[in-house]
């Protein structure tokens, strides 16, 4: 009876212990399978990191790109800032040019004014002197004329050295009364181009003006 209670009594203990290594299977593949879901949500995890990732990567490079565009157009606007300075400085070194000539212009033309204006005076003085040397001129024709007149009267004719005398006073007359009327012609021609030159300043300089305002 000894032999069967020992057989029994192992039996029970190897019952127990693959009892227990079942339950130790079983633990060990719960255990597996809580760190295959572990891992996959690892894996999982790591999925969407690479994801993200690779958006962010994406997001650098379109900003890296917007970065490249911005420096372009920054340094396009360096360049034109540059342009204007240059075309400020051009126009204001032409401003002062032009500043410059407008004072020479204005000297120029107070005295081309000053001249000018003694020129009219001269000329209104030779013409003054004109008008009564040729008033003076037909004073003396008419007195030759009179006494011519008064002559043919007296004496019915003339002799011929008077008359050759007379002939030759009335053309010297003529002759300074002539050149008296060119040269009152030439001045009033010089003053109308002195005019016109006046005229043409005075336009120059409300141009001038008028390119300093715009």
């Amino acid at each position: 009876m000894a032999l069967p209670s020992l057989f029994c009594e192992r039996l029970k203990q190897m019952e127990e212990t693959r009892n227990q290594r079942l339950s130790l299977l079983q633990a060990e593949r719960e255990l597996q399978i809580t760190k295959s879901q572990l891992l996959a949500a690892k894996l999982s995890n790591i999925r969407s990191m690479e994801q993200r990732c690779f958006k962010l990567d994406q997001n650098i490079a379109s900003q890296q790109f917007t970065i490249l565009s911005l420096k372009s157009e920054i340094d396009a606007l360096d360049s034109k800032y540059d342009d204007n300075l240059q075309q400020i400085r051009a126009l204001k070194s032409e401003v002062e040019e032009l500043t410059e000539l407008e004072k020479q212009k204005e000297r120029f033309y107070c005295l081309k004014r000053s001249e000018m204006e003694e020129f009219s005076a001269q000329v209104e003085n030779f013409v003054v002197d004109c008008r009564i040397r040729v008033q003076e001129l037909r004073n003396k024709i008419t007195e030759l004329k009179s006494n011519f007149v008064e002559l043919q009267g007296n004496n019915g004719h003339l002799n011929s050295s008077e008359i050759a005398a007379a002939e030759v006073r009335k053309s010297q007359l003529l002759a300074s009364k002539e050149n008296l009327n060119r040269n009152l012609a030439l001045n009033y021609q010089i003053k109308a181009q002195l005019q016109k030159q006046l005229h043409s300043i005075l336009s120059d300089k409300t141009k001038n003006k008028a390119m300093l305002v715009v």
